[in-house]
Formats: C-alpha cells, structure tokens, sequence
C-alpha cells in the first residue's frame, strides 16, 4: 500500500507538471496565433543576415590575400636587379637602370592604389611616391609631404622620413632637422625615436653642430644602455643605438667615455 501511494504521488506529481507545461505551450500558442508568417519572415531574415556576414568574410579574406600579392608583386618589381646584361631568368625581370625600374614599380604600385583599400592603398602610394623620386622628384616630394597626412599611422610616419631623407639628400638640411626632430618625438614603431634621433645627429654634423651631435647621440645610447625589460634585464641594443655609439666615439671621444658601460649579452 506504501509503495502504491508513493507510486500514485509521483503520477500525480507527473500529471501536475505535464498539466502546467501543457498549459504554458497552449497559451504561448494562442499569443503566436496567426504570426506564424510573422515568425517565419523573422527566421528567414536572421539566416540571410548570417549567410551574408559568412560571404563578406570570405570574400574580405580573399580581397586581403590579393591585396598582399599584388603589393609584393610591386615591391618585386621595384627592387627587381638592375643590369646592362641579363643576368636572371625570364620570371625574374631586369632593367638597364633605375629610371626604368622605378617607372615600371610606380605603374605596378599606382595598380594597386587604384584597385584596395586601405591600408594597401596608402602603402601603395607611399611605396609609388618613393620611387617616383627616381623619375620625378619634385613630385615624388610633393606626394611623399601629402602620405605625411595619412590616416594610416606606419605610412604617416614612413612618409615624413623618407621627405626627411630627400630634404637632406638635397642639402635642405633645416628641413630634414625639422621632420626627423618631429619624429623622434612621435615614438612610432614604424620609424623609431633612436631611428629618427640617429638621422638627426647626423644633419646636425652636416650643419656643423658639433655639440648638438653630440647631445643626441650621447642621450640616444645612455638611454639605450639604461633601458630594461619587463623582466628586469637589460634590452640588447638596436641597431640604430650601436651605429649611434660607434659615431658618437668618432665625433668625441670624451663624452662617449662618460657613458655607461655596455651591458654583457646573454648567452
């Protein structure tokens, strides 16, 4: 008798549950009655929404893998060998000079500005107005002084040092001290602080400032020297700081003496 009663308790408590659930689908069926098109429109629309968002994402990743192999064909061709014999195979193209070169590189470059977005673009025009110095410097300049602008922050920078470096090929060299100056104070990744300090030191020796060299190359591998990681260690120098050290040495001896010693690389 117990075990009935406990039996029958359980159906009924299996009855209740069915009757409320039962209960719950009716009334939510009666709130969705005559909305079924309603509903199914609905469906329909979050899975085209989904289809489309699944096709722009393939078809963005296949955009950006052309873009990047359209710009290294470019880059390519624009440190293709230059040689009055040809001396590579018929995949490998040569020029008889840099003037056909960077023609060719600029049209390959301009290709690709005009067909991407962004950043390929500015990349392409940036790349485009370096060689067009070859050919057409003043327009390359002008160019390179507009990519300064560009909303795309590796090529701004990259932009502003190489019009830095045709100022001071040109001998504009208080123009070329104005943009690295700029620069080392910019703290890009594209174009280092010691990068644009470097540059900058080296304007100042043109210009005859001997001591403004000397305080900027001095600043440049004290800190360099100084610097640690996250870690606590020292950071290896980089290049432009080795290159910094060896020339503060030759400009003078006395106050590269006053820096701190070099740390030991780690084996």
């Amino acid at each position: 008798m117990a075990k009935y009663n406990k039996k029958r308790v359980r159906e009924l408590q299996h009855d209740r549950f069915r009757d409320t659930t039962m209960s719950l689908l009716d009334r939510l069926g009666n709130r969705l009655e005559g909305q079924g098109r309603n509903i199914l429109y609905g469906l329909g629309a979050l899975l085209l929404l989904g289809i489309l968002a699944i096709a722009f994402i393939r078809w963005n990743a296949r955009k950006t893998d052309e873009a990047q192999q359209a710009l290294g064909r470019a880059i390519d061709m624009a440190t293709a060998t230059v040689s009055s014999t040809s001396l590579t195979t018929p995949a490998e193209p040569t020029f008889s000079n840099e003037r056909d070169r960077a023609q060719r590189a600029i049209e390959e470059f301009d290709k690709v500005a005009a067909k991407y977005g962004d950043p390929y673009k500015s990349e392409a025009k940036y790349f485009s107005a370096t060689n067009r110095l070859t050919i057409d410097r003043p327009k390359g300049i002008a160019e390179l002084s507009e990519l300064g602008n560009s909303s795309v922050p590796e090529v701004a920078a990259l932009s502003k040092f190489a019009l830095g470096q045709a100022y001071e090929s040109d001998g504009k060299l208080d123009e070329a001290a104005k943009i690295y100056s700029a620069l080392a104070k910019q703290n890009s990744p594209a174009v280092t602080p010691e990068t644009a300090n470097l540059r900058l030191a080296k304007v100042y020796q043109k210009q005859g400032k001997k001591k403004e060299a000397s305080d900027v190359l001095f600043n440049l591998v004290d800190a360099s020297r100084k610097a640690k990681g996250n870690d606590q260690l020292p950071l290896p120098p980089s290049s432009a700081a080795r290159e910094a050290a060896s020339e503060l040495q030759k400009l003078d001896p006395d106050r590269y003496a006053q820096l701190p010693p070099e740390a030991p690389t780690l084996g």
